[in-house]
């Protein structure tokens, strides 16, 4: 019957022709008890045999049963014609000139490229498992959606089959057309799997793709940056190598993660990655308040959480070890939104089980060595830059005072440049040792950012180091951290005002080094 209305349309013949089995015999039998006439290509149709399903050959309509090793067996208007024929009384007529039979209904799934690619990563014969047949069926039959219902996704079967019942096997014109876009964006996933494996040893992981295709996660969040706002989760389908690759996470306890929860833990992860001892990273609206290392965890937790009891308060935390049964210990007396770390030991989780609003998440902080991407939008663009992954080399660092640093002074300054790299710009920080103690971020103008640091830091800041994402281009911060008491300074260099800045370090007795690159984030 015609759809031009918009009306359901009765299935009375289905064509079948899957690679994942899974719930096909049940759908098969449902099918056959409403009295549809059902044809199967020859792998799907020995697996409904089995299943005592009454099954027709698909070969009977082609004449063909698989050329080529299996890569031609459905390309052939015996089908495709029986899929994309328009159900007019034109369509009609031709359909029974060409001893065609109109399929209702294309339940279609594919060759598992990207499962055997996600098994066999070095495997030479991927091409293999590139499925061609059923992309055309389906891409055809969603095509045809105006008279035609297109199942690509197993999941689909309950509710198509409890549409089909409770409409004496019938289906709406709502269903098919959501049906068809979704076999459309199967195919476009697919397709991008294909790319983005053709790809490996083509382009380096590096390397910016022609096109990247997103995917919307089943993930879901409480709500955008503020409760007003809706917000979605999507991962990158088509870029080579890791690239945009979504970071694994599972929250054991707590409620469901919102948007800026998840901003709050890429950043604590990524200061926490910076470290190869145990670190611990507390953040606040996506920067910094305070990070640490420490020969235990515990150590390294306390003394974060220590920079700025202000700032702390319902801040996100990650560290970078297990999180042991004492280590709950230090967050006594503080409310913390979410905790994040790689694994948790049970009597830690049952002591962090009394916190009732308290979020964790188990998971690892990224790589360093695996390239990474970062993203975001602007002007209704994808922005997309390379994480800045750029380790901080000593013997390139230039002194520009007489005056240098310590060893002790030296390795706080490194400590420092790891953390700056993650505040939001302008960007200051104020380590003593491998602990912060004072943070001033996101502000307009540098000295203010000092100001901020400093006033954090109070006597905390006589005898500590500073780092400052970008260039003083005048003089004044520097004077606010020389009166601080500050000791030694790590700065990019690079500003007109360059000799002020030095004479002002230089009389004040502070060691500076210029680094001769920044570390903007915005």
């Amino acid at each position: 019957m015609s759809s031009e209305d918009g009306a359901p349309v009765r299935i009375e013949r289905a064509l079948l022709s899957t690679d994942d089995k899974s719930g096909l015999p049940g759908l098969a039998r449902a099918l056959a008890g409403l009295g549809v006439e059902l044809w199967a290509t020859s792998g799907t149709r020995k697996a409904l045999i089995d299943g005592h399903v009454p099954v027709r050959p698909a070969e009977e309509l082609t004449g063909i049963a698989a050329w080529f090793g299996g890569r031609v067996k459905t390309l052939h208007p015996g089908l495709l014609g029986g899929i994309l024929a328009p159900r007019t009384d034109a369509g009609r007529r031709e359909l029974a000139e060409r001893g065609l039979l109109a399929f209702d209904l294309v339940v279609v799934n594919f060759y598992p490229f990207e499962r055997h690619l996600a098994e066999h990563p070095d495997a030479r014969d991927r091409e293999e498992f590139i499925d061609v047949g059923g992309v055309t069926l389906a891409r055809a039959a969603a095509k045809n959606h105006e008279w035609v219902t297109v199942v690509t996704d197993p999941q689909e079967y309950s509710s198509l089959v409890e549409e089909l019942g409770a409409s004496g096997g019938s289906v709406s014109a709502a269903t098919r057309r959501r049906l068809g876009v979704k076999a459309f964006e199967r195919c476009t996933e697919y397709d991008a799997a294909i790319a983005r494996g053709l790809g490996i040893g083509v382009r380096g992981p590096e390397e910016f793709p022609a096109e990247i295709v997103l995917r919307k996660e089943a993930l879901r969040l409480r709500y955008g940056e503020n409760p007003h706002q809706r917000a979605a989760t999507y991962e990158a389908l088509s870029p080579p190598g890791a690239g945009l690759r979504p970071a694994p996470f599972a929250v054991v306890k707590g409620d469901v993660l919102s948007y800026t929860n998840l901003l709050d833990l890429d950043t604590a992860l990524g200061i926490v990655s910076e470290f190869a001892e145990p670190a611990a990273a507390v953040v606040k609206h996506a920067t910094p308040c305070g990070v640490a290392t420490g020969t235990t965890l515990s150590e390294a937790l306390a003394n974060a959480i220590a920079t700025d009891p202000v700032a702390r308060y319902g801040c996100a935390i990650a560290v970078n070890r297990p999180f042991g049964p004492s280590d709950p210990d230090a967050l006594k007396g503080i409310f913390v939104d979410l905790l994040a770390a790689p694994t948790f030991d049970p009597a830690a989780l049952e002591l962090l089980g009394h916190r009732a609003k308290l979020k964790v998440v188990r998971t690892d902080p990224p790589a360093r060595d695996r390239p990474r991407w970062e993203a975001k939008s602007a002007l209704g663009r994808l922005l997309v830059q390379e994480a800045d992954r750029r380790e901080l080399v000593r013997s390139e660092l230039r002194c520009v005072t007489p005056q240098a640093a310590s060893e002790r002074e030296l390795a706080s300054l490194e400590f420092a440049w790891k953390v700056v790299r993650h505040a939001k710009s302008n960007a200051i920080v104020i380590a003593d040792g491998n602990r912060t103690v004072g943070i001033g971020s996101g502000q307009p103008t540098r000295v203010k950012a000092v100001e901020l640091a400093r006033d954090v830091a109070g006597e905390r800041a006589r005898g500590a180091v500073l780092a400052s994402d970008a260039f003083f281009p005048f003089p004044d911060g520097l004077e606010v951290a020389v009166k601080a008491g500050v000791r030694a300074i790590l700065q990019p260099g690079g500003s007109l005002r360059d000799p002020e800045v030095i004479a002002v370090a230089s009389k004040g007795g502070v060691a500076m080094y210029f680094t001769g690159w920044r570390v903007f984030r915005h």
